[in-house]
């Protein structure tokens, strides 16, 4: 399973309440008109999106997929007949985004979909590339996670994602290999589809 994930954050003279209500318009939108290939969507509000420039919160959607070629089909699909109005609605209150495309490595798709925290471990370029999976993942059992590993990278976007009701003891800056570093960040879902 792939995941098209895209950070954004509304323009400083946007009404939030109207800005969340695009965002769901057009995951409802979706979900009513699904593409071939689109799992699930979801829209969350964040605390923090230290690699989107500016400061401060915004929004991370989530677009689940069953594989490379339903990014094409989503990507024509969602300015297409039958969602074109819900996205130019809300991409016209958009000021900034960037993306990224992870591919689940492991875990609980359940842990997603909730809120609970993303924790997002990112490395400095040159750094070793060790095996991190088991020990990101380390402290979070018996609890539904799941770990996301990048794929592509659309502009500035970390390594791995791990979604947990709450953060792990794998992802303590302890220990991390040299290098690398980990953001816990809480999310709340806005809808999920």
């Amino acid at each position: 399973m792939l995941a098209y994930v895209f950070w954004h954050r509304p323009k400083p003279e946007a009404d939030i309440e109207g800005y969340e209500a695009a965002l769901s318009a057009f995951h409802r939108s979706l979900e009513h008109g699904r593409p071939a290939g689109l799992e699930q969507s979801a829209s969350f509000r964040v605390g923090e999106l230290p690699w989107l420039p500016g400061e401060g919160g915004g929004y991370e959607d989530w677009y689940l997929l069953e594989g490379f070629a339903s990014l094409g089909v989503l990507n024509e699909a969602a300015v297409g007949r039958g969602h074109r109005t819900a996205h130019d609605h809300a991409a016209a209150k958009t000021a900034s985004g960037t993306a990224g495309l992870y591919a689940l490595q492991d875990g609980d798709i359940a842990a997603w979909e909730g809120g609970g925290v993303a924790v997002w471990v990112g490395r400095e370029p040159g750094s070793a590339a060790p095996a991190l999976a088991e020990m990101l993942t380390d402290g979070v059992a018996p609890d539904p996670a799941c770990l996301w590993r990048r794929q592509m990278s659309l502009g500035a976007a970390p390594e791995f994602c791990l979604h947990a009701p709450h953060v792990p003891a794998g992802v303590a800056e302890r220990r991390l290999p040299a290098g690398w570093n980990a953001k816990a960040i809480e999310r709340e879902a806005l809808r999920t589809s």
